[in-house]
């Protein structure tokens, strides 16, 4: 595939040579009609100069002084020559010039009609002049044609020369042209060359992103790419350290597991220490699973209503609690929408529910709004809530999976660590009423 500099370039010399033959066709069509309307004046000047030089006697003879006649009319070898003609279409008079020359059978004229056409004598294009006029005498009118004509010799001597001279200037301009096409073509698309210098360098891994300054119709282009490089990397990030973090925390149950099987302890006792290993081991990896799995914000991440998405997750989990039938209050705008991924949306709101449905007692209250450039979410319930001091752990960051609140597995760490993955900001609070109030703030999407 052609490359964009040589498909700009193609384009640009496909367009300029269109143009460029435009022109050419136009020019020359103005420079003929001029050049016909040159040689029609000629043919007429010298038609009013034979009239002058013309007299007639009272018998109706025509007499033209030769001594008085326009060069070309006196010349054999003259592009150019004259006859006279009466109403009958007969000759009266005929220049020198005529005397090898074709005349023409023309059909007569109206008089004071004047008429100039090209046409074919031996099969060469001439052009003619023709006047009728009646020429007074004191014995009465005289009616006579006037005839000038003129082979197109000169005319396409003309023509050829201006069409060299049109051609070999449009030439020079094309070649001209194209350079600075190229010129500018090299100057403008130089960012773009950039860019790709700088993949290369990314690629190569001499550097980490495009660190460019650029048009900004190429801005959000960079921009995006920086974006992605780095979700990238947080996203290599994220897995490295949830594999560190796994691999810490299985250390102690194991640990534990390998004292147990060689320990003395009753086996009930064993038994009993080694199942609150494996489920401490299975929300481990559970939680890690997780949190690698966390697609995070990223640059083209489509954009979801919140409204439905909570009402799908509410009729879920509350099919689970059948056995309790609080009072779900939903109140969340229709436009708020969110760009998140739908998976770690379904996985954020659907802890916070579940934890909801889990300890309320009789209500649970959702909300969400706009609070200027970003949505608030409240979820509440009439449950217990937890502890302050607890409170407080959970927020902290680096908190693992085997450190969760207690009561609450590892919901809320996950939520913690997707709330971290999106910028976004998460608060737990004792409502004064009974109940945690879990209010998450995450950056809104206003569409137009």
């Amino acid at each position: 595939m052609m490359s964009l500099n040589q498909r700009v370039l193609l384009s640009a010399a496909l367009v300029l040579l269109v143009f460029i033959g435009g022109i050419a066709f136009t020019l020359d069509r103005a420079f003929y009609d001029s050049a016909r309307i040159g040689v029609k004046d000629r043919l007429f000047t010298k038609l009013l100069m034979l009239m002058g030089d013309a007299e007639v006697e009272e018998s109706g003879k025509l007499e033209i002084p030769v001594y008085q006649l326009d060069a070309e009319f006196a010349g054999v070898n003259s592009h150019t020559y004259a006859f006279i003609v009466d109403p009958a279409n007969t000759i009266v008079w005929r220049s020198t010039s005529s005397l090898n020359k074709p005349v023409p059978a023309i059909a007569p004229l109206e008089q004071g009609e004047k008429i100039f056409e090209k046409i074919l004598l031996n099969d060469e294009p001439h052009f003619i002049y023709r006047y009728s006029i009646a020429w007074e005498t004191l014995s009465g009118d005289y009616p006579l044609t006037f005839n000038v004509i003129t082979d197109t010799t000169l005319l396409e001597a003309q023509i050829e020369r201006y069409r060299e001279d049109l051609w070999g200037w449009l030439g020079v301009m094309a070649i001209v042209l194209l350079v600075a096409q190229m010129l500018v073509l090299r100057w403008g698309l130089l960012p773009l060359r950039k860019v790709s210098v700088e993949l290369a360098a990314i690629e190569s891994g001499r550097q980490e992103s495009l660190k460019g300054i650029y048009p900004r119709e190429l801005k959000l282009l960079t921009d995006s790419i920086n974006s992605l490089i780095a979700h990238e990397h947080k996203q290599q990030k994220r897995y490295r350290n949830g594999l560190a973090d796994l691999a810490h925390s299985l250390k102690t149950p194991l640990a534990i597991l390998q004292g147990a099987i060689h320990g003395e302890d009753k086996e009930v006792i064993r038994y009993r220490a080694i199942q609150e290993q494996i489920d401490r081991m299975d929300n481990t990896i559970q939680y890690q699973l997780r949190r690698a799995a966390t697609a995070g914000s990223s640059p083209g991440m489509g954009v979801i209503l919140l409204r439905p998405m909570i009402d799908r997750i509410v009729n879920t989990v509350t099919r689970v609690y059948r056995h309790k039938h609080p009072k779900v209050t939903v109140d969340i705008e229709s436009s708020i929408r969110l760009r998140i991924d739908e998976g770690d949306l379904m996985e954020l709101f659907g802890n916070l529910i579940d934890n909801a449905f889990k300890w309320c007692r009789h209500s649970i209250h959702l909300s969400a709004g706009y609070q200027g450039d970003r949505v608030e979410i409240q979820i509440r319930d009439d449950g217990p809530g937890i502890p302050p001091h607890e409170i407080a752990r959970i927020l902290e960051r680096g908190v693992r999976a085997d450190q969760s609140t207690s009561g609450h597995g590892i919901g809320l760490a996950i939520v913690r660590d997707i709330m971290q993955v999106y910028g976004g900001e998460l608060l737990l609070e004792n409502h004064p009423e009974g109940g945690l109030n879990v209010i998450l703030h995450l950056e809104s999407v206003h569409v137009g």
